[in-house]
């Protein structure tokens, strides 16, 4: 495949350091992020109703990009039904797990990998040419300006492109009840933080920023209508409370179930570990 990349600009975009730290970060977990780090049972079950999402979104053979692509398990699974894929990530390291993924799942035809972050998306080229974009587990919230995502995703996406993004929430109330438990003041206000955390992973730091659906859909209003939200681990246990799934298997199933059901009505869309948001193109 022809890689579509512009060049890279000459100057240095405003949270460099930042955006260096968190793309550090993510090198340093690359090589085995697959695991309980960075897809343990849990974290597979939130990706599974990503999926669905997807699929749902998306008709079959569509061009998509994909926003944050680790190591490649979305854009390979979009790839076996059907989809090409250009696969985006600011990690040097995850984008090299996802080119090697491909080969070994011979996708390597569907599946292109780009060393480009979310905030480089200027650098790619054909204007109105993809079906549609999707972010999965909060890739998005590493961003520094989420207006100028929705500005490159409105250029290259076709008119009724779709957006379907999952996104780290504010309000989780699993981990407000967790903390509280353990008396971990401090890290329940972390959530609510107006501006971007340092968050520790590996001996190293990643820069986030949480949000509220609303909050997080103002910087799209302008180019995409709002199509649905829901909330995302509402009632099942976020991906670190992993004896949950192993000691009480039936409720945590239940909770499942629950989620999928009711996780979209007023007020609990707004909650849990992760929100998942579809957006079209105007």
């Amino acid at each position: 495949m022809t890689s579509p990349c512009r060049p890279c600009p000459a100057q240095v975009s405003p949270g460099a350091p930042q955006l260096r730290e968190t793309q550090q970060a993510f090198d340093s977990v690359a090589a085995d992020y697959d695991g309980p780090r960075g897809n343990n049972p849990l974290i597979q079950d939130m990706r599974n109703e990503m999926w669905r999402s997807l699929d749902a979104a998306f008709a079959k053979s569509s061009r998509l990009i994909d926003l944050g692509c680790g190591t490649g398990l979305d854009a390979v699974r979009m790839a076996h039904s059907g989809h090409r894929v250009t696969a985006t990530d600011w990690s040097s390291q995850m984008v090299e797990r996802t080119r090697n993924r491909a080969a070994r799942e011979h996708v390597s035809e569907s599946v292109q990998a780009l060393a480009v972050g979310a905030h480089e998306l200027h650098r790619l080229e054909d204007d109105q040419a993809f079906d549609g974009a999707y972010s999965n587990l909060g890739a998005l919230n590493c961003v520094p300006d989420l207006s100028g995502v929705a500005q490159e995703c409105a250029r290259l996406l076709k008119p009724g492109g779709r957006l379907v993004f999952s996104v780290i929430g504010r309000v989780c109330p699993w981990e407000i009840a967790y903390y509280l438990s353990q008396r971990r003041w401090a890290r329940v206000k972390v959530r609510y933080a107006r501006t971007f955390v340092p968050v520790g992973m590996n001996n190293h730091t990643i820069w986030t920023r949480y949000f509220q659906p609303r909050e997080f859909y103002r910087a799209f209003r302008r180019q995409f209508t709002l199509t649905h939200y829901r909330g995302l681990c509402v009632f099942a246990p976020p991906p670190y409370l992993t004896w949950m799934r192993e000691r009480h298997a039936t409720a945590y199933d239940r909770l499942w179930r629950l989620d999928r059901r009711i996780s979209g009505w007023p007020l609990l869309r707004a909650m849990g570990d992760h929100f998942l948001m579809v957006m079209k193109k105007r």
